[in-house]
């Protein structure tokens, strides 16, 4: 089996395991922002939501840390997904 195709095959197998664990914590930070910034709008302040989209989940509290895990998921989410991408399977 040549090298690329190993490559390319590695490339896949940690992107389909990689989306589905960053997918949760990146959706979650995309919609609690965009949710406080409506009901904001309708004057209504839903303080709660700023903590959860900042990292903090009641009793885990991830604030120190939740900033550099949701930059390095998406690093490793476009890298996996640009080697798929830049060396197709022949």
């Amino acid at each position: 089996m040549k090298r690329g195709v190993q490559t390319q095959r590695k490339a896949r197998r940690i992107h389909s395991w990689l989306v589905p664990l960053a997918a949760l914590p990146l959706l979650l930070t995309a919609s609690t922002g965009s949710l406080y910034s409506l009901l904001l709008e309708q004057e209504i302040d839903a303080f709660w939501l700023l903590k959860v989209h900042t990292g903090q989940f009641g009793w885990l509290n991830l604030q120190p840390v939740y900033p550099m895990l949701l930059g390095v998921l998406t690093i490793l989410v476009t890298v996996s997904g640009l080697a798929m991408l830049l060396k197709p399977s022949r």
